[in-house]
């Protein structure tokens, strides 16, 4: 017979909050960033901007992008959409059936993403100047096993 899962502690529910209040200061403190440089994406499409860039060469289809958000296709379709009407993204076939379609950084877009990496650093840097550089590297070192550790779900 399997052991029962240990129950929370009394603190989970507080870190919890934390974890969210956490996010949504990060969140705040990028747009405030962001705002100052005029650019104004949503955070799906910023997620978006920096999926399509992490393929390199092979521009990525957009069930490839559907696939890495976690989304419908039709959700996607309207963040592309959102991008190419910016102009951070465009359309274009693919060289070997053209039926099927790729998305790829424009100029403007990597540009854009550009300022959305600066933005992120930018907000990072204001709510960890609080911490000592040992205490940097230890969140950073949790951060990292809860992340990337055991239980991670895709």
């Amino acid at each position: 017979m399997p052991s029962p899962s240990p129950a929370p502690s009394a603190g989970s529910g507080n870190l919890a909050e934390q974890l969210v209040r956490l996010t949504r200061r990060m969140h705040r403190a990028q747009q405030h960033h962001l705002a100052r440089l005029d650019i104004a994406f949503t955070p799906a499409q910023s997620r978006l901007l920096r999926i399509v860039d992490h393929y390199r060469g092979t521009p990525p289809r957009m069930a490839d992008l559907a696939e890495r958000l976690e989304v419908v296709p039709r959700a996607v379709t309207t963040l592309v959409d959102a991008l190419e009407a910016n102009g951070a993204v465009r359309r274009v076939p693919d060289p070997a059936n053209r039926r099927v379609v790729r998305i790829e950084l424009t100029d403007t877009g990597r540009v854009a993403l550009g300022a959305l990496r600066s933005a992120r650093r930018a907000a990072a840097e204001e709510i960890l100047a609080p911490l000592t550089a040992e205490q940097r590297e230890e969140f950073g070192e949790l951060l990292s096993a809860l992340v990337d550790g055991p239980g991670r779900h895709h």
